[in-house]
C-alpha cells in the first residue's frame, strides 16, 4: 500500500467538516485512500444497482441506514441524494459524518453549489505523483518509461501493461462517463477529437483548428474541451497577464492529467518510441507540469500556475507564485545542460525584475547546479519543495 500525500489533509479536514468530498479521475485511488484512511467507516458504492435504487427511491431510509461514519462512493450517480445529505448533516451537526467519492467534477460542482456549499471540503486526488512513486519504490527506471507508463495505481498494483490498460480505460470513459455528462451523438468524432488533443500537448489551444479537423462546430469543440476538463482527462494552463509593456498571447495551453493516457492516444506502444517521438519534448513538459498540479492538489490548494509568451515568441514554460513572488521554470527534455535553457527566462526576468533565485530550469540530466542566471534541477531526483523552488 503506497501512502498518498493527500491523506494528511484528508484526516485534518474530516475533523472540521461534516462532509469531505474526494474527486478525481476514475481509478486514481479515491476509494482506496478513503478506506485506508478511515478503516472504521462503513463503505457503500452507488455503482451497485441495488444500493443506487435504495438511495434513489428511499433517500431518508438510506441515510437512516448509513447514519454516520460512512464512505459513499460514486455519489454523483444519485444527484438527489445531495440535498438529503445537506438537510441531515445540518440537523446532526457533527464532523466527519460522510466521505464522498466522485469521478466527475462537472456533476460534483453542479450539486455542491446547489446543496453542499460551505458544508464540505473538496479534495482532488490525481494518479500517483513522481514523489509518491519514489517513496513507494515503484518509480520507472527512466523518464521515458515514466512518461509511457503513466501513474494510474492499478498499473503498478496489478502489473498491467499500459498497452492493455489504457485502451480499455478510454473505451470505458467514452462509452460510459461521457454519456453521463453530455449527450454526444457521434462518439467516433469525439474519440478523434481526444486523439487530436493528445497531438497538441503543450501547444496553444486553437478551437477553430480542432473543429475543422473533427468536422464539427467551434461551439461543439468548446463543449468537448469542458467535458475533458470535468472528467480529469485534460486541463488548460492559462497565460500570465502581467504585460510588462509587451503584447501577450491570450490562448491557454493544453495538457493531459496523465502522460500514459496521452501516449496511448498517440498510439505509442513502448518507452523506446517515446525517446524518438516528435512530441517527446511536449510529453516531458506535461510530466513536469503535472507535478506542480499534483503537489498543489495534495495540499488542498488550487494550482497557482501560468505560462508567459509575448508576441515575438519569447516564452517561459511555467510561472508559479510562491510567497508573493513569481518563480519561472524552463522545462527541457534534454539530458545535457545548455546556457540557452535560460534564454526565455532571462528576457522575462529583465522585464519583471525577477532575481536569479526565482529562475529555474528543469531538465532530464543527472546534476543539479547553480548558474548566474538561475538554478538547474534534475527532474528525476526532485522532491516537492525542491521542485517548487521553496527555500
Amino acid at each position: 500500500m503506497i501512502e498518498r500525500v493527500l491523506k494528511t489533509r484528508l484526516l485534518e479536514l474530516a475533523k472540521k467538516y461534516p462532509i469531505v468530498t474526494v474527486t478525481g479521475p476514475r481509478q486514481s485511488g479515491k476509494s482506496t485512500l478513503l478506506k485506508n484512511s478511515f478503516p472504521d467507516y462503513k463503505y457503500v458504492s452507488l455503482e451497485d444497482p441495488d444500493m443506487r435504487l435504495f438511495a434513489t427511491d428511499d433517500p431518508r431510509g438510506f441515510l437512516a441506514t448509513y447514519s454516520d461514519k460512512t464512505i459513499i462512493d460514486e455519489v454523483q450517480r444519485v444527484p438527489t441524494l445531495f440535498s438529503y445529505i445537506q438537510t441531515y448533516t445540518d440537523i446532526e451537526n457533527r464532523e466527519g459524518m460522510y466521505l464522498l467519492a466522485v469521478s466527475h467534477n462537472f456533476l460534483l460542482m453542479e450539486n455542491v453549489n446547489q446543496s453542499l456549499a460551505g458544508r464540505t471540503a473538496i479534495l482532488k486526488l490525481l494518479p500517483f505523483s513522481h514523489y509518491e512513486m519514489i517513496e513507494g519504490e515503484i518509480l520507472p527506471k527512466s523518464v521515458d518509461e515514466e512518461i509511457f507508463k503513466g501513474a494510474y495505481p492499478r498499473l503498478y498494483d496489478k502489473e498491467i501493461s499500459p498497452t492493455d490498460y489504457y485502451p480499455f480505460y478510454i473505451q470505458t470513459y467514452v462509452e460510459r462517463d461521457v454519456r453521463l455528462m453530455k449527450n454526444i451523438g457521434d462518439l467516433s468524432k469525439f474519440i478523434k477529437f481526444i486523439k487530436l488533443c493528445a497531438g497538441r500537448i503543450g501547444q496553444l489551444l486553437n478551437l477553430s483548428s480542432l473543429a475543422n479537423e473533427c468536422g464539427v462546430a467551434v461551439s461543439t469543440v468548446s463543449v468537448w474541451i469542458s467535458v475533458l476538463e470535468a472528467s480529469y482527462i485534460c486541463y488548460l494552463l492559462k497565460p500570465d497577464y502581467n504585460n510588462y509593456a509587451k503584447r501577450l498571447v491570450k490562448s491557454p495551453k493544453l495538457y493531459f492529467y496523465d502522460t500514459g493516457l496521452a501516449c496511448s492516444l498517440l498510439d505509442i506502444k513502448s518507452a523506446d518510441q517515446v525517446a524518438t517521438h516528435f512530441l517527446r519534448g511536449g510529453l516531458f513538459e506535461n510530466l513536469v507540469i503535472n507535478e506542480f498540479v499534483k503537489e498543489s492538489y495534495n495540499r488542498a490548494e488550487n494550482p497557482n500556475i501560468t505560462f508567459w509568451r509575448d508576441s515575438t515568441g519569447n516564452e517561459v514554460d511555467l510561472l508559479q507564485y510562491i510567497n508573493g513572488k513569481q518563480n519561472a521554470y524552463e522545462i527541457k527534455s534534454g539530458a545535457t545542460f545548455s546556457p540557452d535553457f535560460f534564454k526565455g527566462i532571462s528576457k522575462w526576468a529583465k522585464l519583471s525584475g525577477a532575481k536569479p533565485e526565482q529562475c529555474f530550469a528543469i531538465y532530464n540530466g543527472d546534476k543539479n547546479m547553480k548558474t548566474s542566471n538561475g538554478e538547474v534541477i534534475d527532474f528525476k531526483r526532485c522532491r516537492p519543495k525542491r521542485l517548487e523552488g521553496e527555500r
